[in-house]
């Protein structure tokens, strides 16, 4: 991984985009989306980024130069070796953003990405995100450590559960949920016997769990590609150390 992703809050913050045509025109509908106001140079030393979107690339270089010589992390259409950022495609569920970046590479590819996203994911999607929000309170009531609303909310989200947004499931399903039987999740220990170096040779039961544990005990053999599956704040141990509270994967060889 070669950046950081990153949702920066821009709404209204001031956002220097310089350049004509129609690079620089998509550019500043993507501020003012975002809630952004956007600005010239003149107003730089005000302004949070700077996006250039100029044809010539000695002008784009020096525009680039001058906004980031302001304190500014800039972005430069087309041009990924000029950029402190880049700016991924977009699929809008408000609240929920999913946002794929390819770090300059392709950005046909991942508009191709975001457009096969955009078929998945149900339009109900952001009311579900908003009640989730609303039902925090809720929900700290029923399961007061944070480890067991994880679990729950895991349990519920995941395909078959209450919440699993696949089945149609929006936000009038929460209250539903909230108030209905807990809905079981796993726990205790969970062992995954890998077949090779490949992460894509888990299968999605063993993905799920890796990607759900609380802590993960593996050889140290295991690779990197395969430990990236599990949530970063996931707890790593090596095999024969004692496990921890919930749910845990032990990942090991043959």
């Amino acid at each position: 991984m070669q950046s950081l992703p990153l949702f920066f809050r821009i709404r209204g913050r001031k956002v220097v985009v310089l350049g004509e045509g129609e690079a620089a025109e998509a550019k500043r509908r993507l501020v003012e989306r975002a809630g952004g106001e956007c600005v010239g140079e003149p107003e730089a030393h005000h302004a949070v980024l700077g996006f250039v979107a100029m044809d010539d690339a000695r002008d784009a270089e020096a525009a680039a130069i001058r906004l980031r010589c302001k304190g500014l992390l800039v972005n430069v259409t087309d041009r990924p070796a000029l950029c402190d950022f880049t700016v991924p495609s977009i699929v809008d569920r408000n609240p929920v953003l999913v946002a794929v970046g390819t770090g300059g590479a392709s950005a046909g590819l991942a508009k191709i990405l975001r457009l096969r996203i955009e078929r998945l994911l149900p339009q109900g999607l952001g009311g579900l995100a908003d009640a989730l929000a609303a039902a925090r309170d809720a929900m700290k009531s029923r399961w007061p450590s944070s480890a067991e609303r994880r679990r729950a909310l895991d349990a519920a989200l995941d395909e078959g559960g209450a919440l699993d947004l696949m089945a149609g499931q929006d936000g009038a399903s929460v209250a539903a949920w909230l108030g209905g039987k807990e809905a079981g999740a796993p726990t205790g220990v969970h062992e995954i016997v890998l077949r090779s170096n490949d992460p894509d040779d888990l299968t999605l039961r063993e993905a799920r769990l890796l990607g759900s544990a609380d802590t993960i005990m593996h050889d140290c053999a295991v690779p990197e590609s395969i430990l990236v599956r599990a949530r970063a704040d996931a707890v790593r141990r090596p095999i024969g150390e004692s496990g921890g509270d919930g749910l845990t994967v032990l990942l090991k060889y043959p």
